[in-house]
């Protein structure tokens, strides 16, 4: 039996406004087997639409339904970015793992220490915000932000 690795990826989906009302996100799931998590959403006044998903699925399927997206006039962006945790700097506060809305942060009961999974993590930036040591960042890319 061959094992397919999902492919994970968070986007960051610009609609012009005749897209707006089309159920295209839904497609994703019914027509493309992608799984999605909506992890911020917006309608301007000019009801321009965004919105940042976190997509998972086989990399010929992810292929496909951002394919369909751009048919749809849809603009991608990638979020090139990702959170890090520097232990050594950590105070184990916990903080961060009160706000993380994935709880890939969270707190080792018996050991008292913040663990991180960053498999978990959406790169929201939440945890980033209220570390009082800055022992958590976002890098982008190229390099930190």
């Amino acid at each position: 039996m061959d094992i397919i690795k999902a492919h994970r990826k968070i986007v960051i989906l610009t609609f012009p406004q005749e897209s707006v009302r089309k159920p295209v996100v839904c497609d994703l799931a019914r027509r493309f087997d992608l799984t999605f998590n909506i992890l911020k959403a917006q309608v301007t006044p000019r009801r321009e639409g965004y919105m940042t998903l976190e997509l998972t699925g086989t990399e010929d399927n992810y292929a496909k339904g951002i394919a369909h997206l751009k048919e749809h006039g849809i603009k991608i962006t990638p979020a090139a970015q990702k959170i890090t945790k520097d232990d050594e700097s950590c105070v184990q506060c916990g903080l961060c793992t009160a706000i993380c809305p994935t709880d890939s942060m969270v707190m080792d009961t018996e050991t008292r220490t913040v663990l991180f999974d960053p498999e978990r993590c959406t790169a929201c930036g939440m945890c980033t915000r209220v570390c009082p040591v800055r022992a958590i960042f976002v890098e982008v890319e190229n390099g930190h932000w």
